[in-house]
């Protein structure tokens, strides 16, 4: 976040990010890095990583390191000059209210898919929540699933249909994707399901937008830009 400006290329975030995750300890990257800016936040598993980032993008980077054998999976959605124009933050803020509404499921019993899960909530979020430059609701941008088992791999083994137990560590991973306007965004956090809910394991990394383009401005003051 705090390195994060335009004249950068795609490719240059995700070297930061491995260095970023060798230093700290990990073996190696969890996946290929996901670093997409501008029309390339729309593509799911975008991995080409060759754009230049432009003043006005916004970046979802989706990265995650391997500690001690198991994955970690998390994702972000940055502006690249460090400030949210009124329709990213928009965007932004459904998002984040789609994740935040899937996160107070989370308990042992929840479903992550089929009736009542976490799935159906961020689905019904985005039917409630804004609209496309046409009028319509947004969930036709929402494409994927809301989470997956997590683990000694980054999609691990498990049924996504069976009810979460204490113990267990899953993502929960809304997004949103609007070609035509080249935003896409995504937020991913890790969770751990606790006997009475949930620990957010990822919860030391800024999620909400006033907090990450505080520390871009830091970021920037530090770079005397």
């Amino acid at each position: 976040m705090k390195e994060m400006r335009p004249g950068l290329f795609e490719y240059q975030i995700a070297a930061r990010m491995k260095e970023i995750h060798e230093w700290g300890g990990c073996e190696r990257e969890a996946y290929s890095p996901i670093v997409g800016a501008g029309f390339n936040s729309t593509v799911l598993h975008y991995s080409v990583l060759n754009d230049q980032i432009k003043d006005g993008d916004v970046i979802v980077i989706d990265v995650g390191g391997e500690y001690g054998g198991y994955a970690a999976d998390i994702t972000r959605t940055l502006p690249a000059n460090g400030k949210y124009s009124p329709r990213q933050r928009e965007i932004y803020e459904i998002v984040l209210g789609a994740q935040n509404a899937a996160l107070a499921k989370v308990k042992p019993g929840a479903l992550l898919y089929g009736p009542g899960s976490l799935q159906e909530t961020v689905k019904e979020y985005f039917k409630t929540h804004g609209h496309d430059k046409e009028g319509r609701t947004l969930e036709r941008y929402y494409p994927h699933g809301v989470s997956h088992h997590l683990g000694l791999d980054v999609h691990d083994a498990g049924d996504r249909t069976r009810p979460l137990e204490a113990g267990m560590v899953v993502t929960v991973e809304p997004g949103l994707y609007i070609p035509e306007e080249n935003i896409g965004v995504r937020i991913e956090d890790d969770v751990l399901v606790t006997a009475d809910g949930y620990k957010l394991l990822t919860e030391r990394l800024p999620r909400t937008p006033d907090e990450i383009e505080k520390v871009m401005a830091k970021g920037r003051k530090q770079a005397g830009q």
